[in-house]
């Protein structure tokens, strides 16, 4: 028995490995620009670095996540084609946070069996979201794990690096009393609690092929929305001559919800009362909570509940970048304003409680006022 037919028997097939990157190979390709050498297929990505001699301090940002248990709507519906968008929402996105432009991206693939077609459906969805954000897809890896995955079974991971301008860089230390805070749109669930959205529609006996009449989709169409790809849009933001330097700190809102992820690109000693009558949740958000017996605002730190990100821009700026990002394809509008010092007071606990800070950082404090617009 040869070396290959022996892995075979043991539950490893290198063809099928070898016919998905055949597979996968032109969308791939897709994505690359001058910058990449040696195309797909080797050992490691190669990306040209040469253009970074014209930055004056040039800084790297690197990011890396995965798409949770969204993954598991995508194999019970045998539909992959979204989940690639998912992973690079989370990962490039978090890369323009800090004002950087993604320059490439890796993926990486668990599976116990490979399936051919399934993995190109993962990694054309990949290479499609990146390149709608400028991202070249310069590697990747599929690994197969017979025994420890089941067949059907996958998760999909990865990381990228892009590069700012250290004068450029975005964060709370340029944050003053005055800003304007601006809520971008997101396109629903995107990435980020799934395990409660799982849990409400086990115990509702609510499958995700089953159709819901106040979505009007199935459940699984619904849950299955990609993620809104920010990078794009926001990178040409920050290029732009007047508009780029307003913009002075920037919040993905993935896990821990609304307050925890503008808390932290917030200095300390700052405050911002998120005003939740600026906007309308929706209607997926609306109808697990009526699901589950739950108000919103009982959610807020799990779902991003309609926001996908926050600007914090100077303030004689915020109606010009409310009108660029409109004009961009990201639809925002302004949800409170920066203070510092003394801030009004809260009970403990409850959904009028501030929140200080998240993952470590100890930034400002955020609190929701209001009800939600119907």
């Amino acid at each position: 028995m040869s070396a290959n037919s022996s892995y075979a028997a043991a539950g490893v097939d290198t063809a099928a490995g070898d016919l998905a990157v055949e597979l996968m190979k032109e969308a791939v390709a897709k994505t690359h620009g001058p910058n990449v050498l040696g195309g797909v297929g080797g050992f490691a990505g190669l990306y040209d670095l040469s253009f970074a001699k014209d930055y004056r301090r040039p800084l790297l940002a690197t990011s890396t996540d995965g798409v949770g248990t969204k993954i598991a709507i995508a194999q019970a519906l045998d539909r992959h084609d979204t989940i690639g968008q998912d992973l690079v929402g989370m990962v490039v996105d978090d890369i323009v946070v800090v004002g950087a432009t993604p320059l490439f991206m890796t993926d990486y693939i668990a599976c116990g069996k490979v399936v051919p077609d399934r993995i190109a459906s993962i990694v054309t969805g990949i290479a499609r979201a990146c390149a709608e954000t400028g991202t070249a897809l310069v590697g990747g890896e599929t690994a197969e794990h017979p025994g420890l995955m089941g067949v059907d079974d996958y998760d999909v991971a990865g990381a990228a690096v892009g590069v700012v301008e250290a004068d450029r860089a975005l964060g709370a230390e340029r944050v003053v009393d005055g800003d304007a805070v601006i809520a971008i749109e997101s396109s629903g669930l995107h990435s980020n609690g799934f395990s409660l959205v799982r849990s409400i529609l086990r115990q509702a006996e609510i499958g995700y092929a089953d159709r819901s009449d106040d979505l009007g989709t199935t459940w699984g169409e619904a849950l299955l929305e990609p993620t809104r790809l920010y990078s794009g849009p926001l990178v040409k933001l920050l290029a732009h001559e007047t508009l780029g330097t307003a913009v002075h700190s920037l919040s993905h809102v993935t896990g821990g919800g609304i307050a925890a992820n503008l808390a932290r690109v917030l200095p300390r000693g700052s405050w911002v009362e998120v005003d939740r009558s600026t906007w309308s949740p929706q209607p997926v958000f609306r109808v697990l909570n009526d699901l589950a017996g739950a108000t919103l605002e009982s959610t807020e730190g799990t779902w991003n509940l309609g926001i996908g990100f926050f600007a914090v821009v100077a303030a004689d700026a915020a109606a010009s970048v409310i009108a660029e990002l409109d004009a961009l394809g990201l639809p925002s509008w302004q949800v409170g304003t920066v203070g510092f010092g003394d801030r009004p007071g809260a009970a403990e606990g409850g959904p009028d409680a501030w929140e200080q800070g998240a993952k470590g950082v100890d930034g400002g404090a955020v609190r929701l006022v209001g009800t939600y617009a119907s």
